[in-house]
């Protein structure tokens, strides 16, 4: 018997269409032989099935099932390719845990760590991470611009604490544009995260359970055209993407051990893409996405390439850890 496989999509952040495209993906590349998929758009609205014909079917959200030409469908396992709330920052997660559906990605609290930058940070400093200097700010505080200034310098980042993608960051370069850059980050999120400057080269690192082992992917370098990994930089191909990246072997392994260590210390699962700068010779943590974009301009999917693992092993392993866990 295939087991069906619901493939969740959408959900109701800035990136939904970026998932969908991650989703689609998905789909196109399930193994049939294995299993049947399903494409299931969870929006703020409505969550619905899309059928082969592109007919959607309602889902009934008290069992997570749906019923077809009056057969009613249950899933063996949800594949979670929602990035943004609520796929990347746990409330699927314990919503499927209620249900004892198994899905693809990290536990719900790991998910709601994660995609918490100032959560995350905290955790992690304990086990010798380094991180840029850093300042919270929640929405309605006091801007003070000279103690920020004071704690994290010029130029810095301000970023919306919560959300994914790009989504709210501004590069602030003197200090009259930090409260422009406070009401860019607050569009997205109620709290904002305000970083130092970190000069060095940007790179990122898959990590996955591939056929049962937490496994470091090649190390992929990101050049910007513009100042920083934006939105369009990430999505629109406004950046090179060189996957390995132009640093040393003793480098290389040394950002993947440390990548590996954050996965196995807060007990993830599935697929994690963490990003880091080298400064003075340093990885510096940036932060980790739960849910990484598997579309054609997505990372993931290029790493995996390099590392001689297809879009059909990647996603049946996938699945299969999440059946045995």
């Amino acid at each position: 018997m295939k087991k069906k496989i619901a493939i969740a999509m959408g959900g109701f952040s800035s990136e939904y269409r970026i998932s969908i495209n991650s989703g689609n993906i998905v789909y196109k590349n399930l193994d049939r032989d294995l299993y049947e998929p399903y494409r299931v758009h969870i929006m703020q609205n409505e969550w619905f099935v899309v059928a082969a014909d592109d007919t959607p079917y309602p889902i009934n959200k008290s069992n997570f099932s749906v019923n077809i030409d009056d057969q009613n469908i249950t899933f063996d396992c949800v594949f979670n390719t929602i990035h943004g709330t609520p796929g990347e920052n746990g409330l699927l997660q314990a919503y499927l845990e209620l249900l004892n559906i198994p899905q693809t990605s990290c536990d719900h609290y790991q998910a709601a760590l994660t995609f918490n930058k100032r959560d995350l940070i905290s955790v992690l400093k304990p086990y010798g991470i380094k991180t840029a200097e850093n300042y919270f700010l929640n929405k309605g505080d006091l801007l003070n611009p000279d103690e920020i200034v004071e704690k994290v310098g010029l130029p810095c980042f301000v970023k919306a604490n919560r959300a994914g993608s790009s989504f709210g960051i501004t590069k602030v370069k003197a200090k009259e544009e930090l409260e422009e850059a406070a009401k860019t980050a607050f569009a997205e999120d109620d709290e904002a995260i305000i970083e130092s400057f970190l000069d060095g080269t940007e790179v990122s690192v898959g990590v996955i359970t591939y056929k049962g082992e937490v496994t470091a992917l090649p190390v992929t370098e990101i050049v910007p055209e513009g100042e920083f990994f934006d939105y369009e930089a990430k999505y629109l191909g406004k950046s090179q993407e060189i996957t390995p990246a132009r640093i040393s072997e003793a480098d290389t392994k040394k950002v993947q051990e440390l990548s590996k260590m954050i996965y196995t210390k807060l007990k993830m699962k599935g697929f994690t893409r963490s990003e880091f700068i080298f400064h003075n010779g340093e990885p510096h943590f940036l932060e980790m996405n739960t849910t990484p974009g598997i579309s054609q301009a997505s990372i993931l999917p290029q790493q995996a390439e390099k590392a001689g693992i297809s879009l059909k092993e990647l996603f049946s392993s996938a699945i299969e850890a999440a059946l045995k866990a």
